[in-house]
């Protein structure tokens, strides 16, 4: 392999790596922090938090206009192009924007919280703290923004330390206050933590010299019409899959109770919040790098297989592992009483693997800002995710769904490679769809002795895959970055 390809796959690994460590270090801070919670303010005051920041949320989601996601393009390509005055420029129209957006969510939150209280409690007792907390969403915008200039800038060791550390001071300012103030510490605590966030965001953006260019609210709006559109279209996505799961939810709980929402719910938290940190540590080196060449389609083919070979790799032998000892997994993360949620998660695990084939193919479509097209692939696909799914818990309950999640990323894979095939000329490497297919054989063979087998016989065999896949992984890493070297470098160093 040649020089400039090793670098290529040590490159991404890094940046995989880098993120993949702050993503479990949040899970971990994370699950700390709820323990506290949960001990400090009971279950009242967690369901108060809780619809707190469900409603902030919703109307965050629509004000911020997906600016956070989108104007990362912007500035990767600019970055990409060393293009430092198109810099300049772009970042300052941002930094209106981000303005704009969070003072629209203020605005939003302030006129419509007894809505808002009356929604979420079924009273206007919190009308107040609604009013209060709306100034979250404008101290949170700002801090997407200067979390847009060091991702799109690939200021990845700094974005790194600024999520890490941000959600260390949120740990450590959380618990005091919940102590000595209860219930009554939530809106302060949620003030702080924003106030933490766009404080670390600041002090790492503010090391990227960028210079004052002056622009007028017009040529703001008008230059920033293509992010805004972009962006849009993300937020509408993220809208449908909200929907979506509002409707799969409520239609378990009308035909199978709350006990199956809440089994649904623990497998679809651990396939997409545990697992699923493989593909967030992924995008977030990923996308601005796919941005920044995304002119050039040979390079943008080269770039998704290359990233995928080394996300598969990684992905593979966790989800094999999943298969094989996920009673384990619940039991330690909930409880026995959650057991029965393996039934869904079996066949999801086979859905996770054809879901990363064709996420790293729909990046594209968001790289190179084809915002109508996006909008109408996330659309279609979430309507038939909607309709596999409620066939599928009619007739088979949660096995059901598990199975509609892998039948969805199958028609999904498809649709995005289709497309991405016929308007860019697209197709995977020879060496991606080696690596890509022993892996997914992998999860096939797991699957099918987790299913056939039970005790020992399933334990043996399914460890036996899972060396398979773990030796397979660790074996094209090496031949991709000379891992072994790789790794020796890192430990002599320290």
């Amino acid at each position: 392999m040649s020089e400039n390809n090793q670098s290529s796959y040590r490159s991404i690994f890094k940046a995989t790596s880098l993120f993949g460590g702050v993503q479990v270090y949040q899970i971990l801070i994370q699950i700390i922090k709820s323990k506290f919670v949960a001990v400090l303010l009971g279950p009242a005051g967690v369901g108060i938090m809780g619809l707190y920041q469900s409603g902030l949320q919703l109307v965050q989601q629509i004000s911020s206009m997906g600016l956070a996601q989108s104007a990362v393009r912007d500035v990767s390509e600019a970055y990409g192009n060393n293009d430092l005055q198109r810099i300049d420029k772009t970042v300052t129209i941002i930094r209106k924007l981000v303005w704009i957006t969070g003072l629209l969510g203020l605005i939003i939150v302030a006129c419509c919280s007894p809505l808002l209280s009356k929604a979420s409690f079924g009273n206007y007792d919190y009308t107040l703290p609604f009013i209060i907390l709306s100034v979250t969403l404008l101290i949170d915008q700002l801090s997407a923004g200067q979390r847009v200039v060091l991702q799109g800038m690939r200021r990845l060791k700094d974005l790194a330390k600024c999520t890490a550390f941000g959600v260390t001071f949120g740990l450590i300012t959380s618990i005091p206050l919940y102590y000595w103030l209860g219930v009554d510490g939530i809106v302060p605590t949620l003030i702080l933590n924003s106030l933490c966030s766009l404080t670390l965001s600041w002090l790492y953006s503010r090391k990227i010299k960028i210079e004052k260019v002056q622009v007028t609210p017009k040529k703001t709006i008008e230059q920033g019409q293509q992010m805004l559109v972009m962006g849009v279209s993300m937020s509408l996505s993220g809208i449908f899959v909200t929907m979506v799961s509002y409707v799969i939810r409520s239609f378990i709980q009308g035909n199978g109770g709350v006990e199956e929402v809440g089994l649904f719910q623990a497998g679809f938290v651990i396939m997409t919040t545990y697992v699923g940190m493989v593909m967030n540590a992924i995008g977030t080196d990923f996308y601005p790098r796919l941005a920044a060449i995304n002119k050039d389609n040979i390079k943008c083919r080269e770039a998704v297989s290359q990233q995928g070979e080394i996300g598969v790799m990684i992905l593979g032998p966790m989800l094999t592992f999943c298969l094989v000892f996920m009673p384990f997994v619940l039991h330690i993360l909930y409880s026995d009483s959650f057991l029965a949620a393996n039934e869904y998660v079996t066949w999801a695990c086979l859905g996770m693997m054809l879901r990363f084939g064709a996420w790293i193919i729909s990046y594209l479509f968001v790289a190179k800002a084809e915002s109508k097209l996006f909008i109408k692939v996330e659309l279609s696909a979430n309507v038939y995710y909607l309709i596999f799914s409620l066939l599928g818990y009619k007739y088979l309950g949660l096995t059901g769904l598990g199975l509609a999640f892998a039948i969805e990323y199958v028609v999904y894979f498809l649709q995005c490679y289709l497309i991405a095939r016929k308007r860019y000329n697209f197709r995977f490497s020879h060496s991606f769809i080696k690596c890509y297919g022993a892996q997914l054989l992998s999860v096939v063979a797991c699957l099918t002795i987790v299913m056939l087998f039970d005790g020992w016989l399933k334990y043996s065999l399914g460890c036996a895959v899972i060396a398979i896949s773990c030796f397979l992984g660790i074996k094209g890493l090496n031949e991709r970055m000379n891992l072994m070297s790789f790794v020796k470098n890192k430990i002599a160093r320290k």
